[in-house]
């Protein structure tokens, strides 16, 4: 078996995520690239994700072509894939579908940062990428579009994909995203939420890009 150790670290991750309620049931999915340049590992389509074993991963080139694992690779395998075509900074991806950032999802609005951490995050605003069915290349070209090069963006009325340099860090952007969502939502029942000042924002964005070059 390929690459046994992210198996079992995507595996506890899906647990992780089940536990806190940031996913459920068959929903979601997860992929890293591997060690071996251009070949991925993506979860499977039809398990319940926090029973997910090592074995059930699939490995897949970036043509999408399986070369190891005897289940169905995530339907959002194209979406993964175009991500990683496009950004070679990622190397893991996170879909979820957690309460507060898919309340944004449906409703059509981005998420913009009001705590300086998030923008550390994510590089600054979380987009709402177009709608289009779950599975498709057209999906995958609106996610790009949205994502530019930013670390997070949400899928219209579906929930979240998160990305990064390593699992933990797609993970910790999932986190803060939903954070975020979450103090948003509940900041309107005080009032307005304040925003960031600008220079604190371009200021938070450029360590950002520089982080993304390093």
């Amino acid at each position: 078996m390929l690459f046994p150790e992210l198996r079992i670290k995507i595996a506890e991750t899906f647990r992780l995520l089940n536990e806190v309620n940031l996913t459920f049931g068959f929903s979601g999915n997860i992929s890293a690239r591997t060690p071996e340049d251009g070949l991925f590992i993506i979860t499977p389509s039809g398990l319940r994700k926090a029973r997910l074993n090592p074995e059930d991963m699939i490995i897949v080139n970036i043509e999408g072509n399986i070369v190891e694992g005897i289940r169905k690779p995530s339907v959002e395998t194209p979406m993964h894939l175009a991500i990683y075509k496009k950004r070679k900074d990622v190397k893991a991806i996170v879909h979820a579908h957690p309460v507060y950032s898919t309340v944004f999802a449906v409703t059509g609005f981005d998420i913009n940062p009001i705590t300086e951490e998030m923008i550390l995050y994510t590089g600054g605003e979380v987009k709402v990428a177009e709608y289009a069915l779950f599975g498709t290349e057209e999906l995958a070209r609106n996610v790009l579009k949205a994502l530019g090069n930013r670390k997070a963006v949400l899928l219209r009325n579906h929930g979240i994909v998160a990305c990064g340099r390593d699992l933990d860090e797609a993970v910790d952007v999932l986190f803060c995203v939903e954070r975020e969502a979450k103090i948003i939502i509940l900041s309107k029942l005080l009032g307005e939420p304040k925003p960031l000042p600008k220079d604190t924002v371009e200021f938070e964005k450029k360590l950002y890009e520089e982080r993304l070059k390093s």
